[in-house]
C-alpha cells in the first residue's frame, strides 16, 4: 500500500477513537488534550513506521519503526477498547429503553471514556514488558507410542518466530541463545520466521545462532517471513553459520549405542513457499523419502496447517509456530480461522502437533495474554 492511502485509513480510525472518547473527558482537560495530541502523533507516525525503510535510511529508519510500532500497539488497544465500550453502551441504551431511568447512562459514558485510555496504556505497558523480556522455558512431555528406551527423554529445544529485524537485534537473540544452551538439549529446532529483513542488513544480528549448542545440532525450516526477506540468501547464510536447513528432507538421528528405532527429524519449507518459488513447494511426504520405515518421525513445519499432510505421511510429532498464540488479546481469537491450532499440544489423528507461541514477536513490541516461549519438548513412552 502507498503512504497516502495508508495514512488516510489510519487517520480515519484515529478520528473514530477521538470522536468517541474526547467528549467524555471534559472533566479531565489534561487527559483530554494528551489523548488528542497522542492520537494525532499516532496517526502520523504509525504509517511512517510501517514504511520507514522506504522513507528513511539507517539508523533513522529503525527509530521511526520503533516509534511507529509502539504507537501501533497503543492504538490497537485503544481501538479494541473503544469498540467494546460502544458495544456496551449500545446494550445499556437498549436496556434503558425497556426500563427508562433505571441506569446511570450519563455517568457510565463518562466513566468508560476515562477508563479506556488508562486501560489502553496499562495493557500496552504490560505488553511491552512481556515482549521485551527473554522468553520463558516451557517444558512439554510428548507421549510417543512405541518409543524405544534409547529415545526416552530425548529433548528438542524449539525456537520459533523470533523476527530479528528493526526492533529485535543481536543482544535480544544472544539472551535467547544463552537460555537454550543451558537446556543441554539433544536437538535445537528453529521453526521459521527467524528474520524480517535482508541478509546484508541483519547478518551481524543473527550471528549468535552459530553458538547454539546441542548433542545433534541445530535444524531450521523456512517460514513465510523468510520468503519476504530473500529466502535463498538466508538459507545460504544460516548454513554458513552451521545450521542444518531442512527443505523437504530429513536426517536420521541415533543416540550413542542405540539399537532399534532411530529418530527421523524431517523439515519442510513453509506451507506457502510454493507461491514464492515453485521449487520450494512444501511436501511432507517428500521429506520422508528414503527414511527408515521403523522410526520415530518428527516434522518441523512452520505453519500448523501442514498437519493434515503430516498426519497422512505418517509422522508422530509436528513442531510448528507462525501463530504467535495471537500475540496479544483479542487477536488470538481470530487465529483459529486460518490455522487448526493456536498454541500448545494437540492431536490430529495419530499425529501430535505442538504449536509454539513464538520466541520473539512481530510488529508492535507487545505481548498480552500470549507470552513468548522457548519450548523444551521431551519424548516419553506413550
Amino acid at each position: 500500500m502507498n503512504f497516502l492511502p495508508l495514512a488516510l485509513v489510519t487517520a480515519l480510525l484515529h478520528v473514530y477513537i477521538g470522536a468517541r472518547l474526547v467528549p467524555g473527558l471534559q472533566a479531565l482537560p489534561l487527559v483530554q488534550w494528551l489523548l488528542i495530541i497522542g492520537l494525532a502523533l499516532s496517526a502520523l507516525l504509525m504509517p511512517l513506521g510501517l514504511m520507514a525503510g522506504r522513507v528513511a535510511k539507517q539508523p533513522l529508519a529503525d527509530v521511526l519503526t520503533w516509534v511507529g510500532l509502539l504507537f501501533m500497539g497503543l492504538f490497537s488497544s485503544l481501538f479494541v477498547l473503544t469498540l467494546a465500550r460502544d458495544a456496551g453502551l449500545l446494550l445499556l441504551w437498549l436496556a434503558d429503553l425497556l426500563a427508562p431511568g433505571q441506569l446511570p447512562l450519563a455517568w457510565l459514558r463518562i466513566a468508560s471514556a476515562e477508563a479506556v485510555p488508562l486501560l489502553g496504556l496499562l495493557v500496552t505497558l504490560l505488553g511491552f514488558l512481556n515482549a521485551r523480556r527473554t522468553a520463558a522455558v516451557v517444558r512439554v512431555d510428548v507421549p510417543i507410542k512405541g518409543l524405544p528406551p534409547a529415545l526416552q527423554g530425548f529433548t528438542l529445544a524449539q525456537l520459533s518466530d523470533i523476527h530479528v529485524g528493526p526492533t529485535i537485534k543481536q543482544p535480544y537473540l544472544r539472551r535467547i541463545v544463552d537460555k537454550v544452551n543451558a537446556l543441554d538439549a539433544d536437538v535445537v529446532a528453529i521453526t521459521g520466521d527467524l528474520v524480517d529483513g535482508k541478509v546484508g542488513e541483519l547478518a551481524a544480528h543473527t550471528a549468535p545462532l552459530a553458538d547454539l549448542k546441542s548433542r545433534h545440532g541445530t535444524f531450521f525450516v523456512t517460514g513465510n517471513h523468510e520468503y519476504y526477506s530473500g529466502a535463498h540468501a538466508w538459507v545460504d547464510e544460516l548454513r554458513r553459520l552451521g545450521l542444518t536447513v531442512l527443505m523437504n528432507e530429513h536426517v536420521v538421528i541415533r543416540q550413542p549405542g542405540q539399537n532399534g528405532k532411530p529418530l527421523v527429524l524431517a523439515g519442510v519449507t513453509d506451507y506457502s513457499a510454493g507461491h514464492f518459488d515453485p521449487a520450494h513447494r512444501s511436501d511432507p511426504e517428500a521429506a520422508l523419502q528414503g527414511a527408515p520405515l521403523d522410526a520415530v518421525r518428527v516434522l518441523l513445519a512452520h505453519q500448523p496447517r501442514s498437519a493434515a499432510a503430516a498426519a497422512k505421511a505418517g509422522f508422530d510429532l509436528q513442531l510448528s509456530g507462525h501463530t504467535h498464540g495471537g500475540q496479544f488479546y483479542p487477536w488470538n481469537l481470530f487465529v483459529r480461522f486460518q490455522q487448526p491450532f493456536t498454541a500448545g499440544l494437540h492431536k490430529l489423528q495419530n499425529l501430535w502437533v505442538y504449536t509454539s507461541r513464538g520466541t520473539g514477536y512481530w510488529g508492535p513490541p507487545k505481548r498480552f495474554g500470549a507470552p513468548s516461549e522457548i519450548t523444551a519438548l521431551r519424548l516419553v513412552a506413550g
